[in-house]
């Protein structure tokens, strides 16, 4: 990041996360910190000075601040590793145990670490699932892509309609020493791979809009508040997990 840079904070009701959260990864692709206090969610952006007036824009009431010499190792200190679903998911410059299935991930342009709640949501379904092969719709980082790889699905075809996440998810994908085909893909208008199971980590519409149009046989699905039930006609639901207010479901095809 460059010089310049300034943190911005904005603070939403719980009940506008998902909302604000879309809004966020728009302004700030890179990712941003988030946290919870009672009824209160709040962001914050790490940009540059330039881009402060977006942020201005779209939250009615937002918080500026210098960031202070260091502040890059406050922000890698954010990023902490998670563990789920038999997996460590963490930063290059944090260290897994010896003989840990690792899924290092740099959180650079795309959204996805693994520590955010709908991340780890996924991999613990994805854990419980049926091997075979999978797709990722919108892969942010390709985190989910990779850890479906070392939990032993294959072959894996991550795609994103941004072209930044394409790229990083390749990326990733080499870091990790794993092999994943990546590919520039809009899982609302284009038509959708077919494979066994289906991974969507993206916000509530786009999930209802993929629902509707995928034919595989399982669809794990992310991305909205624990509140939040997506439409899914022609799906039963058959597991549900929920992390600090977000949720994650596995559809089943109805026969």
């Amino acid at each position: 990041m460059t010089d310049g840079v300034v943190r911005v904070s904005v603070q939403v009701p719980l009940e506008r996360s998902e909302e604000a959260w879309a809004l966020a990864l728009d302004l700030s692709p890179g990712g941003f910190e988030e946290s919870e206090d009672g009824q209160t969610r709040t962001l914050s952006l790490y940009v540059d000075e330039g881009a402060v007036a977006s942020i201005e824009a779209t939250f009615p009431v937002v918080e500026v601040t210098r960031v202070e010499p260091g502040w890059e190792d406050a922000w890698r200190a954010f990023h902490k590793p998670a563990r789920v679903g038999g997996l460590w998911i963490g930063s290059p410059w944090e260290q897994p145990e010896p003989g840990e299935r690792a899924v290092v991930i740099d959180p650079g342009r795309a959204f996805g670490t693994g520590a955010h709640p709908t991340t780890r949501a996924c991999v613990e379904l994805l854990a419980r699932s049926a091997r075979g092969s999978l797709l990722d719709i919108g892969c942010g980082s390709g985190v989910l892509s990779i850890a479906a790889a070392r939990l032993g699905f294959g072959p894996i075809r991550a795609v994103d309609n941004d072209p930044v996440a394409v790229e990083t998810t390749i990326a990733n994908a080499a870091a990790n020493h794993v092999t994943i085909e990546a590919s520039l893909l809009d899982g609302e208008i284009d038509v959708l791979p077919v494979l066994e199971t289906t991974v969507a980590n993206v916000l509530l519409a786009p999930v209802e809009t993929i629902l509707s149009r995928l034919e595989s046989g399982i669809v794990i699905t992310s991305g909205y508040l624990d509140t939040d039930h997506p439409l899914a006609p022609g799906w039963r639901s058959a597991e549900r997990v929920t992390l600090d207010g977000w949720a994650a479901d596995r559809f089943e095809r109805e026969v």
